[in-house]
């Protein structure tokens, strides 16, 4: 087990380390020059499809509305990450990860665009008259039977990962915070995720979809009001945070409490790492759920679903990692959630730890949400749609186990599978990029003909 655990770790530092890193920034680079700037032009543009997406529109062309596709998106990426995932960032490389996490999300939007747009223009009907996309089927679609294999190596990475990273880790994490705070047993956690997991995914889809519509913008906009109370209450050191997010983004920090200093290349790291991890792009799964949606146009969908990684991290991952350097804590030795909850509780004593456990909790269930359907659809691409009744169940079954299990090597496992999933994803997006391009172009000449292209972004 030991020689498990020490290969396991080597590959996810080859998964993680600098290599995956660039590859992951240099492709949202690289796709965002080819749209020429679009996505951060057109942020405008896509909070107006959000609005517009809330009716389902022609059951015919989806399965769910747009809106309920983003916010299933949102349930499975706005979790543990964007509370432990920033706070384990600034921990070990100092505020100036949080600048490196910023830029991973801006060339990260772009990233997002395209999966979601080879996700929705490739799908295809499953044998229930469902819709499913995703990197494994803009593979098999857009690139053809050769290159099916990276397809499947797709789905297996994520059919795996999804036990882990977004289950077994996440009820973890929940039980945890609960048995801090309020002294819940773990295994109570355990059994009523369990329960009120099962009767969400075992109506499918659709049912995810409508509990993310209406759980997720209420635990979005609650949260990051909470954030800014910490921040009104450390107004007068937002300037300082700042001047060292921006200078530490450059240079090396010094030991200072029980911060143990840090590199540049820490904060590059790590930053990029932790944001990455929480909004996902690059890893393709925002384009399984998108796929569902109803929309008749591909780059219509993609416009909604970059908007995922805006709100995922310019947003929320922002809310913690200024409360964390604001309120002073960063440098306290601390880490991960227990970090996090630090900076709220000294802005708001006695209510700010309380707060940042329900928050948590909520993330982290929704998340559990999210990645039941991206686990889903891989596992229907790899087994056919006899496998989705089946893996319900097993997926259901394994939360009670991970809310009282030691889970170290599994959370190694999956991070290293988690990360894996890019590969196959990256690489199809370089080589369907013309397509991209294409729709793209198609898309705003045919708006801007028939007279609709908006002023704004220009």
């Amino acid at each position: 087990m030991e020689f498990l655990t020490t290969l396991v770790n080597d590959v996810n530092g080859l998964v993680w380390g600098p290599p995956m890193l660039v590859l992951i920034l240099g492709t949202g680079f690289f796709l965002m020059l080819l749209l020429r700037f679009m996505p951060l032009r057109r942020i405008g543009t896509g909070f107006a499809m959000i609005w517009r997406g809330r009716h389902r529109g022609d059951a015919a062309t989806g399965e769910i509305s747009p809106f309920e596709a983003l916010m299933t998106c949102l349930a499975a990426t706005v979790g543990t990450g964007n509370i432990a995932g920033v706070a384990t960032a600034i921990a070990v490389g100092g505020p100036g990860a949080l600048f490196w996490m910023w830029c991973t999300a801006l060339v990260g939007m772009a990233t997002k665009y395209c999966e979601v747009v080879v996700a929705v223009h490739f799908r295809e009907k499953d044998k229930r008259g469902e819709h499913a996309g995703g990197p494994m089927y803009a593979i098999k679609n857009g690139l053809g039977r050769k290159w099916l294999w990276l397809g499947f190596a797709f789905a297996i990475f994520g059919g795996l990962a999804g036990f882990g990273i977004g289950n077994m880790v996440q009820v973890n994490s929940m039980a945890q915070a609960l048995e801090a705070t309020f002294h819940v047993p773990g295994w109570v956690t355990g059994v009523v995720t369990m329960i009120l997991i099962g009767l969400v995914i075992l109506g499918g889809i659709k049912r995810i979809g409508v509990v993310a519509a209406s759980l997720v913008p209420f635990m979005c906009v609650a949260y990051v009001l909470a954030g800014l109370v910490v921040l009104a209450v450390n107004v007068d050191r937002i300037p300082e945070a700042l001047d060292l997010i921006f200078t530490h983004a450059f240079s090396p920090i010094a030991a200072t409490g029980g911060f143990a200093g840090a590199a540049v290349m820490a904060a590059i790291r790590f930053g990029v790492a932790r944001g990455i991890f929480s909004n996902e792009a690059g890893l393709g799964s925002a384009g399984i759920a998108q796929a569902a949606g109803t929309t008749s146009n591909a780059v219509e969908s993609g416009l909604i679903g970059m908007m995922g990684t805006f709100i995922d991290t310019l947003i929320i991952c922002s809310i913690t990692g200024l409360a964390i350097v604001c309120s002073g804590v960063w440098s306290s030795g601390k880490s991960g959630a227990e970090l996090s909850a630090m900076a709220f509780e000294v802005s708001m004593p006695g209510m700010g730890g309380i707060i940042l456990t329900i928050a948590l909790v909520i993330f982290a269930f929704t998340t559990i949400l999210g990645w039941s359907y991206y686990g889903e659809k891989c596992w229907e691409f790899l087994l056919g749609t006899k496998s989705t009744v089946p893996y319900r169940v097993i997926w259901v079954i394994a939360i009670p186990f991970g809310a009282i299990t030691q889970l170290d090597f599994a959370w190694l496992m999956a991070d290293t599978l988690n990360g894996l999933m890019a590969l196959p994803n990256l690489v199809s997006l370089i080589l369907l990029s013309p397509v991209i391009v294409k729709l793209t172009r198609d898309y705003f000449k045919n708006r801007a003909e028939a007279g609709e292209l908006s002023l704004q972004g220009k």
